[in-house]
């Protein structure tokens, strides 16, 4: 069985129609789960109760992220292999992408005024995050002010691969400057540079949770992009009858 089945809508619609309500739960869970055990964990003896927001706005900020990765990969088989399902997936998870890009720099904004002593800097790493949500904001845009919509997967894929940049820096910008407030990783695999696991382990599971809400609400998204191209292709051919 080849991956490339689940590029035939028909195919699509039937497996994912099983698996949505396992996805919806497991991110129920484990984001409640996640989010409530980071919240009653102690406070740290640097940064008191507000460490406490890295629970939102870490897996928050790891989905901006990889969710435009997901779009471009998306994006790129859309070009190379023209598959309807890729590019309605990329459409689908531009909309999520974007809120969770808000939630990290709302949170990040929330987080950085008591450690810092300003709402916002032009840190490297805070300012490729907002381009990134410009570029979501463009993407989106993008899409409703093309009409044909093969057109508009094709300029969108191209816009993806620009704003994979700034995807690129918001991942990196704490390594590539040096200066800047925003602080290196939350979680590093060297042992001295490590978040304690009294915040690791509730942090691992919220950033599951998150993970996992992303896949249940693209699923979702693509299942109503789908529906809507099969309702225009028909009300085109009553229009032609």
């Amino acid at each position: 069985m080849s991956i490339w089945e689940y590029a035939n809508p028909t195919k699509f619609m039937r497996t994912t129609e099983g698996l949505l309500p396992w996805l919806v739960g497991s991110a129920v869970i484990c984001c409640v789960g996640g989010v409530v055990w980071g919240f009653l964990t102690p406070e740290d003896f640097r940064q008191g109760s507000t460490v406490k927001i890295v629970f939102l706005h870490v897996p928050a900020a790891m989905m901006a992220i990889n969710i435009w990765v997901m779009m471009l990969v998306a994006s790129l088989i859309w070009i190379v292999r023209r598959h309807h399902v890729s590019a309605l997936a990329a459409k689908a998870a531009a909309p999520i992408g974007a809120v969770m890009t808000l939630i990290a720099l709302a949170t990040g904004a929330i987080w950085g005024q008591p450690m810092w002593g300003t709402w916002w800097e032009w840190d490297p790493r805070l300012t490729s995050f907002l381009i990134l949500f410009l570029f979501y904001v463009g993407y989106i845009a993008l899409w409703a002010a093309v009409e044909d919509p093969d057109s508009a997967a094709d300029l969108t894929g191209v816009l993806c691969l620009v704003g994979s940049v700034f995807a690129l820096l918001s991942r990196y910008a704490v390594l590539f400057w040096n200066q800047g407030l925003h602080q290196g990783a939350s979680l590093s695999v060297q042992s001295g540079e490590r978040m304690s696991s009294v915040y690791r382990y509730p942090l691992y599971v919220a950033m599951l949770g998150f993970f996992l809400l992303f896949l249940a609400l693209l699923l979702i998204r693509t299942r109503t992009e789908i529906r809507r191209r099969r309702l225009a292709a028909l009300q085109a051919r009553e229009m032609r009858a």
